[in-house]
C-alpha cells in the first residue's frame, strides 16, 4: 500500500477518535482558589484555659466583617475596561534630474537625433499606511470568597472560585487579592476595583465552548509559524 495512503488514513482514525470522544461537561475546581482548611492541626486553638481563645474571637459591639483567616467575604464585581489607538502615516518623495550636454571635450558633436545627448531621470515614491485598534471588557456580578491569609500590616488575602454548572457544559468565576479591611463595608462587601493585585479569570467549559473553539487544523494556519 502507498505510505501517503497510510498516513492520511491513520490522520483520518485519530480525527474520529477525537470527534467521538466524550467532551469534558464539568469544570474542574483549581487548588489554588480553594478555602483554607480549618480542620487542620494549623488552625486547631490551643486550650490555655481561658475563656478567650486564640483565633476564635467574637467582636461584640462591631459590625460582622471578615478579619480572620477562613472568613467569608463578598466580592460586588463591577469591571470595565476601553481602550482604543489609531495611528497614520503619509510620506511622498520626487526627485527629478535632467543633463544638456553641448559638447564634448570642445567639439560639437553633430546626430540627426539632436536629443541624443539630452538626458533625464525621474523617480516618485509614496507611501500610506494607517491602523487602528480597539477593545472592550465587561464583568459585572458577585461572588463569595474565604480569608486565605492576613498579612503583617492586617491586609486580608483572598480567593475563591464559583462554578455555575449549566445543560451543556460549566461556567467559572476565579479571583484572588488583597483587601484593606477600610474598605469592607458594613455588610461585609467589596467592590472588585478596591482589590489589590487582583486575578479574575472568567470562562467555562463543555459542549457550548468546544463549538466556540478552532480546531487544532485551524489554530495551525493561524500560528505566528505559519508562513503563509
Amino acid at each position: 500500500m502507498n505510505p501517503s495512503i497510510k498516513i492520511v488514513g491513520l490522520i483520518l482514525i485519530i480525527m474520529l477518535l477525537n470527534a467521538c470522544a466524550t467532551p469534558q461537561r464539568a469544570v474542574q475546581s483549581d487548588p489554588d482558589y480553594a478555602p483554607v482548611d480549618l480542620n487542620s492541626v494549623a488552625f486547631q486553638p490551643l486550650p490555655n484555659g481561658s475563656i478567650f481563645q486564640q483565633g476564635r474571637s467574637v467582636r461584640l459591639f462591631e459590625d460582622s466583617k471578615a478579619f480572620r483567616i477562613g472568613d467569608l467575604l463578598s466580592i460586588n464585581l463591577s469591571e470595565s475596561t476601553n481602550a482604543s489607538k489609531s495611528a497614520a502615516t503619509n510620506t511622498s518623495k520626487n526627485s527629478e534630474i535632467g543633463t544638456v550636454v553641448d559638447s564634448i571635450l570642445g567639439v560639437i558633436p553633430t546626430f540627426k537625433d539632436d536629443q541624443f545627448l539630452t538626458n533625464s531621470a525621474k523617480a516618485e515614491t509614496d507611501f500610506t499606511g494607517s491602523g487602528d485598534s480597539a477593545q472592550s471588557n465587561s464583568l459585572s456580578g458577585e461572588i463569595t470568597v474565604t480569608v486565605a491569609d492576613i498579612l503583617s500590616n492586617g491586609t486580608l488575602s483572598v480567593r475563591g472560585e464559583k462554578i455555575i454548572g449549566l445543560n451543556q457544559g460549566a461556567e467559572y468565576i476565579r479571583l484572588s487579592g488583597l483587601v484593606r479591611p477600610q474598605d469592607v463595608s458594613a455588610n461585609n462587601m467589596v467592590q472588585s476595583r478596591k482589590l489589590a493585585n487582583a486575578r479574575i479569570f472568567y470562562g467555562g467549559g463543555g459542549a457550548i465552548d468546544d463549538s466556540n473553539t478552532k480546531g487544532w487544523l485551524s489554530r495551525l494556519f493561524d500560528s505566528p509559524s505559519f508562513p503563509l
